[in-house]
């Protein structure tokens, strides 16, 4: 019997008698946020971190990892829906499909409910996948006695008419009728009818719909029984939503075939113990209405992963594609301490081949921060391609990147001429106020200091010391000069990099001797160079990126190597000039002894970090051993955190320079970082 549940609610029922079991069910989380002729949808993105940490936390239901598995930005029909045929070759009990995107009409074949990829555009089905095909693949494959589709985009109702069979158009009924032939029991509920749009009004948050009903999952119902079925969980988040939003009103609906919605699903939390209670003297219970805030990172989709697997065993399929986040820590600890040095807190892939106002954010060779907005992290971005670019760019939270990037200044002399083709801007400061910044480029080489608004150098270039030159004034060696630049908290001191030993220096069995210019001055006027400090960087290793950590030369220093066949490595060491010796009369710095260098002390290796199962990282990069790991250029070190997890850590921002190569990657990284003090 099938039964409507759209209308009023009926009376509170009875704890069900049987129970959904997590370890025989199966689980499919679908989510498009990612558009790219369509509004982007960024509340999906917490959509699918939220229920998947609510669906495998042991105390509301508890589904194992392995029968669980995320599916984000499905690129064609079969990423999208192969996953929900091989979780259902593996679902027993109940299989679960949720989707969460764009939801549109096909206006000429009986209105049919389409369901959207990054890809798709209104009135085009063929770029679609219908919802038809969906619920073929629910229903056609495996052995679960009941199937479960929850669907969160506009117009999602519409499943329930061609379900039911009550559409006449073209095909609609007929089909939708055979699709659902021989299924014992099967669930729907939807985020809004057939007819109404669902919202989605703070891209920092989850969407209305999936919002309430992660909010449900987690608080509980007070005055519900012990254990909640999915209509229990419907009619809680009909009525949230209802109380909570009625300037955007959105009314889900539900359907129900032979009881599936009344059986037992998950664990009420607000009235039922904790199945792991504390303990110790003192010990206090948490209250019945808690929130959780267990934080998982979205694992990305396995796209196209069935295709280049071959045919293996659904089981293996299922346990190869689940994949683990890309968070978690880098190895290496400080000494003593039993906890590490950095934590892999979220990366992106947003900036990649993006065009603001038909320019392209590529080539991006050093980062700085300006402040924050409530919309996030505000930076700037220095791309080192012709003409040099200052891209201003939004990165979202450290835990949650969302990078944007707005309109670019571009960086000319003074009179307003723009520079050579062969600008290569490779280091930025921004200076104290945000209206100017200090940035170097290795054409000269120069320093130089330009209005951030209008992009124009203002005074003269600094002085570059005539030994850190190209030949034949220095030895410098030929594009590998200046690549980073550091400005103490105080502004007297600016610090420059030189990435790789002058010619006269070399290295020290692999280990380069890089040379760092200190200048002394006052913010925003002139600095003249003072001292020259020198470092062992890693073997092979050049230096592009420093940051100034305090106003006594504590500075952190990024490294980055490309070996052939090997791919890229990065590592960001700690590094203090307080005992360093002044190189600046040394001619050769070959043979010095160990104490004239400053002290270094490793904080990570980005191939270190974990990236992640299968899939995790979508677009593997230039490391074999470790897909995250690609050409990072840029690094900006933001304020200690005063509370929380990481309270005394700082967060850290890495990017990468993808060179305008279509084979590399602008990717953007947000860690943890615990500094020696």
């Amino acid at each position: 019997m099938t039964t409507p549940r759209g209308g009023a609610d009926p009376s509170p029922a009875t704890d069900p008698p049987a129970r959904i079991d997590p370890a025989r069910s199966a689980c499919v989380l679908i989510g498009v946020d990612d558009y790219t002729v369509l509004d982007s949808l960024r509340s999906v993105r917490h959509n699918l971190v939220g229920l998947r940490a609510a669906l495998t936390d042991p105390e509301i239901w508890g589904i194992p990892e392995d029968r669980i598995v995320t599916v984000s930005n499905p690129a064609v029909p079969a990423d999208l829906v192969d996953p929900i045929r091989e979780a259902a070759l593996l679902a027993e009990d109940t299989l679960i499909v949720y989707y969460a995107g764009h939801g549109l009409l096909d206006r000429h074949e009986g209105q049919q409910l389409l369901l959207t990829l990054p890809g798709s555009v209104e009135d085009r089905p063929d770029t679609c996948v219908r919802s038809g095909d969906v619920r073929r693949a629910i229903r056609d494959t495996g052995p679960a006695l009941r199937r479960v589709l929850i669907l969160d985009c506009c117009f999602s109702g519409r499943v329930l008419n061609e379900m039911a069979g009550t559409d006449r158009g073209a095909q609609g009924g007929k089909v939708a009728v055979e699709t659902l032939r021989g299924v014992e029991g099967s669930y729907v509920m939807t985020s809004a009818p057939k007819d109404r749009p669902s919202h989605a009004p703070d891209p920092k948050r989850c969407t209305v719909f999936t919002g309430a009903l992660v909010d449900v999952l987690r608080q509980g119902l007070p005055d519900g029984p012990g254990m909640l079925g999915l209509h229990d969980l419907f009619q809680a988040v009909k009525k949230r939503i209802a109380a909570m939003r009625p300037e955007l009103p959105q009314e889900p609906q539900d359907e129900d075939r032979n009881g599936v919605g009344g059986l037992a699903f998950v664990r009420n939390v607000a009235v039922l113990p904790p199945l792991s209670p504390p303990s110790g003297p003192g010990a206090v219970p948490p209250p019945r209405h808690r929130v959780r805030t267990l934080v998982w990172s979205l694992a990305a989709a396995a796209t196209g992963l069935a295709l280049g697997l071959g045919a293996p065993p659904a089981v293996d399929w299922w346990r190869t594609v689940r994949p683990a986040p890309a968070t978690g820590a880098c190895g290496g600890h400080l000494p003593g301490a039993d906890t590490p040095r950095a934590v892999l807190l979220d990366h992106s892939d947003a900036l990649d081949k993006k065009n603001i106002d038909y320019e392209s954010v590529a080539g991006l060779s050093s980062l700085a921060l300006v402040g924050e907005s409530e919309d996030g992290v505000e930076a700037l971005a220095l791309a080192d391609n012709s003409p040099g670019l200052l891209f201003p760019l939004n990165l979202g939270g450290p835990f949650d990147l969302n990078p944007v990037a707005d309109t670019a200044h571009t960086l000319r002399h003074a009179n307003g001429e723009e520079f050579a083709p062969w600008y290569d801007g490779e280091a930025l400061v921004v200076e104290e106020g945000g209206k100017t910044a200090l940035i170097a480029s290795e054409t000269g080489p120069a320093i130089r200091r330009f209005d951030i608004a209008g992009g124009r150098q203002i005074g003269e270039d600094f002085p570059i010391p005539k030994d850190l030159r190209y030949w034949p004034d220095g030895s410098a060696q030929t594009g590998r000069s200046i690549e980073s630049l550091a400005l103490s908290p105080d502004g007297k001191h600016l610090y420059a990099g030189w990435e790789a030993p002058l010619a006269k220096d070399g290295d020290r069995r692999g280990r380069p001797l890089i040379r760092i210019q200190r200048y002394t001055g006052e913010p925003g006027g002139s600095y003249e160079p003072d001292q020259q400090y020198v470092y062992l960087a890693g073997d092979g290793m050049n230096l592009v990126e420093l940051v100034a950590l305090d106003d006594e030369g504590g500075l952190l220093a990024l490294e980055r190597e490309y070996t052939a066949g090997l791919g890229t490595s990065v590592r960001v060491v700690q590094v203090s000039l307080d005992g360093a010796r002044d190189v600046t009369d040394t001619g050769s710095l070959y043979g010095l002894p160990t104490d004239v260098f400053a002290e270094e002390t490793p904080v990570l290796s980005l191939a270190a970090c974990p990236h992640g199962g299968p899939g995790a990282v979508a677009t593997p990069a230039s490391n074999p051993d470790n897909p995250l790991v690609d050409n990072v250029e840029g690094m900006a070190v933001g304020e200690e955190w005063t509370t929380g997890e990481y309270k005394g850590w700082r967060p850290l921002y890495l990017i990468t320079d993808d060179n305008g190569s279509a084979d590399q990657i602008t990717r953007l990284y947000s860690l943890a970082v615990r500094l020696k003090t």
